[in-house]
């Protein structure tokens, strides 16, 4: 399924990999992801985010397809002294001319494995109620912790609930 993507951890990001990366994003918000951002987004915008992107406690990975990225995801570590043993997952996309191929499923299996190997036992991430995003944190193991409404504005300012998920590491 997911034959010719490979994943890179990526440590920085030089301006090429940061306009392909704000092309993504901009994609993937286009098609209604909600990811923390509105269409229209402009490239500017969306490439100006990447800057910040890997940092200290922020691990970021691509799934490149064909020479191309296809998706990204990342892994914020807590990095307060009570909070050693968690991470976030944040801001997984897929292009969606890439969607439907195992590859959120691929990056969302790397980022796990190096939060295990850094001796995170708890993962945590939210996503917008009724996305298909649901239906994979559930068949990777991640459980429902709760809901919050009118947690998320879309482009056309309904609010949308969110669901917090987590999944103990072992």
């Amino acid at each position: 399924m997911t034959t010719g993507v490979h994943i890179e951890q990526l440590n920085g990001i030089d301006k090429e990999l940061e306009g392909q990366l704000g092309d993504l994003l901009v994609r993937v918000v286009d098609d209604g992801a909600s990811v923390g951002f509105l269409p229209p987004l402009s490239v500017e915008e969306a490439t100006d985010y990447w800057g910040g992107v890997p940092g200290e406690g922020v691990l970021l990975w691509v799934a490149k397809a064909h020479g191309e990225i296809a998706g990204s995801v990342q892994l914020h570590l807590a990095m307060k002294p009570n909070g050693l043993h968690r991470a976030e997952i944040a801001k997984l996309m897929v292009d969606p001319k890439h969607r439907r191929q195992g590859i959120a499923r691929k990056l969302m299996e790397t980022a796990e494995a190096s939060a295990a190997s850094d001796g995170r036992t708890l993962l945590v991430l939210d996503t917008r109620g009724g996305d298909p995003s649901n239906l994979l944190y559930q068949s990777l193991g991640f459980t429902e912790a709760g809901r919050i409404p009118d947690y998320a504005r879309s482009a056309n300012g309904e609010l949308h609930e969110t669901v917090f998920y987590y999944k103990t590491l072992r």
